[in-house]
């Protein structure tokens, strides 16, 4: 590809955006009220107490208030024990205050009245392990009665993991919970039915269909015979023959990038996969993008990412998400997408055409390099949602928004330390250029010298032409053959997948790679391709660049070249890919033994899912 000011600007995050989000200011304790007398005895009242989530190094609490009477609570206060060493450091709906180890929450100003069979939760954070005694509502007990209650719910198991698969069959194993009075057995859940009650760690899942795709998760009984909440998900894909509609491993890889940006001004959210009927002709989703700066993976938009609150109607499953669960935004989105469709895997993508810069840096110490990205991917608050990593490097060893010149061997380096830290049960990929002219950017570097590291490569094979050369000529952007009067040689798929093999990447680890969207030019009164223009076409996000959803109804196209569509409307010229040329290249990609293909991205399709329905079909 060549050297340009943004050869990539579908690839990238917008410069800016304004996030409309309610933050809580929590006070150190100490400037938190004083301890105040209880109101009145709480006879017909109870609170309980929850462990919302731990981290190892805190958790989350939560009390429940609850007038259990027939008149209204004027106010009420909640007093607890912790044993030394665990302590409240911050809350929220309640004025807390501690005083050695006992510990005081009193209403605020707005909730303390409850009227009959009313309840409010107030919630804080803590450190340490332990968990509260002595608990007291209004001076009484907090069960409502003699007893006092303090026997907490176990906390989740950790996702298992599956071993041992076979037609009929498979071993899972799961890290065990915890709970202040003792775990009792765990239920083993599979697409959330329970199937059996172990007393271990290890179960084996009998009787089960060839081919077949299942997901598991596992819940912690205690020794009151309480359950606590379900680990993560844990899909597994049975051995064996399947049939055309349950793809099996060896079938064709059909990956989509979900923009972490999109549920702004796009608003496309992980719910539009469904609606589109796109989730169930796909089999991998990229999440982009991850930073990667100072050395590290990093997040990128963590409140789209983790912490975006989901109404009801926005989300995949129809059920709002809560001001106190543990994980909200895409990354819980894309969990319940999981358990819906387990067939379906998703990588964390880092880097893209702005993240890219960091790279270089990273990778002077490669081992660090991928420690930081596997304890990111797999925190344990989103480990289950990601089955993967993908790095998207613009570009090793060469020039995008800024130059590399760390030598052809860094990529596979990178590789290399990625695969040694993910190991053999996660999914390690790239996305790649596809300049395949003479001392181009597949020449500058070892691809097959990192292919044995690698699960595929993701061939960037668009924006190969486009109007950030203004005048012209005009150029499809995704030729998948060169033709006469092509603008570059080497400039289209074809060369750049042979220019992979030739160098010793196997096929069936090459994706090709189709754009949702289209690049055009205004001021063009050439039909044909090869025609001057005075700039770009204007688009609805950005100039140059349009969603094919709103070409094909603007601008449909008047003829095909290099394997690909072009159209003439006005003084506008614009490339695009459409179902038909989709279904040549996907039949291409066949012929050619390659892995499948993916495109970038979701929200250029129709909310049909026209595109996906194209690819799909395509690669069979």
């Amino acid at each position: 590809m060549t050297t340009r000011p943004d050869p990539h600007p579908r690839r990238r995050r917008p410069g800016s955006r304004t996030v409309a989000a309610l933050t809580a200011l929590l006070l150190p304790l100490a400037a938190l009220v004083g301890l105040a007398t209880p109101a009145q005895a709480a006879t017909s009242a109870t609170a309980t107490y929850t462990k919302v989530s731990d981290w190892g190094t805190g958790f989350e609490g939560k009390w429940t208030v609850k007038n259990t009477g027939t008149t209204a609570l004027d106010s009420w206060t909640v007093e607890w024990d912790f044993p030394s060493g665990t302590a409240v450091t911050s809350g929220w709906d309640a004025d807390i205050t501690g005083s050695g180890t006992h510990w005081t929450a009193k209403n605020k100003s707005w909730n303390g009245t409850l009227a009959a069979g009313a309840s409010i939760s107030f919630g804080f954070n803590g450190s340490g392990a332990g968990a509260p005694s002595g608990c007291k509502l209004n001076g009484a007990s907090c069960d409502g009665g003699p007893s006092v209650p303090g026997d907490n719910p176990p906390s989740a198991p950790g996702t298992p993991t599956a071993s041992d698969i076979t037609n009929t069959s498979v071993k899972l194993s799961w890290s065990a919970a915890t709970d202040d009075k003792g775990v009792k057995n765990y239920d083993v859940l599979r697409g959330g039915t329970k199937v059996a009650t172990v007393t271990g760690t290890t179960y084996t899942n009998t009787g089960l269909s060839a081919g077949t795709d299942y997901s598991y998760t596992v819940q912690a009984r205690d020794t009151a015979d309480q359950t606590g909440p379900v680990s993560g998900a844990r899909a597994v894909r049975t051995t064996g023959s399947t049939d055309p509609g349950n793809p099996g491993p060896g079938a064709k890889v059909k990956l989509g990038y979900f923009t972490e940006w999109g549920v702004y001004g796009r608003n496309y959210h992980v719910k539009n996969l469904v609606t589109s009927g796109s989730a169930s002709k796909i089999t991998h989703i990229n999440y982009s993008f991850g930073n990667v700066t100072g050395g590290k993976c990093t997040m990128g938009d963590s409140y789209a990412a983790i912490e975006r609150a989901y109404t009801a109607d926005q989300s995949v499953d129809g059920v709002a998400d809560t001001w106190d669960q543990s994980l909200r935004g895409n990354f819980n989105q894309l969990r319940k997408l999981k358990a819906k469709n387990p067939n379906i895997k998703v990588l964390w993508s880092f880097g893209g055409w702005t993240w890219s810069g960091g790279f270089g840096q990273a990778m002077q110490n490669p081992a660090a390099f991928a420690q930081s990205c596997y304890d990111l991917v797999e925190d344990p608050r989103w480990a289950d949602v990601f089955d993967g990593i993908d790095l998207d490097w613009e570009y090793p060893n060469a020039c995008g928004l800024s130059c590399d010149t760390s030598g052809p061997a860094v990529f596979k380096n990178m590789m290399q330390a990625m695969r040694a830290k993910f190991g053999a049960n996660n999914l390690v990929t790239a996305a790649v250029t596809a300049d395949a002219s003479a001392g181009g950017k597949i020449d500058s570097v070892d691809y097959a010298g990192a292919a044995p590291y690698m699960d595929w490569f993701n061939v960037m094979t668009y924006d190969f032409f486009g109007a950030f050369s203004a005048q012209g000529p005009t150029a499809p952007h995704s030729p998948l053959t060169s033709y006469p009067g092509i603008p570059k040689a080497g400039f289209n798929s074809a060369e750049a997948i042979a220019k992979f093999k030739a160098q010793g990447v196997p096929a069936k680890k090459l994706l090709l790679g189709i754009g949702f969207y289209g690049r055009g030019w205004t001021g063009v009164t050439q039909s044909a391709p090869g025609g001057t223009a005075t700039g770009a076409a204007p688009g609805t996000y950005e100039a140059g660049i349009e969603d094919y959803k709103v070409l094909k109804n603007s601008c449909p196209a008047t003829g095909t070249v290099g394997g690909t569509a072009y159209a003439h409307c006005g003084t506008n010229w614009w490339s695009y890919d459409t179902p038909a040329t989709i279904a040549s290249k996907m039949a291409w990609a066949n012929q050619q033994s390659l892995g499948g293909a993916f495109f970038w991205d979701f929200t250029g399709d129709t909310t049909n899912g026209e595109l996906v329905t194209a690819i799909n079909s395509g690669l069979g």
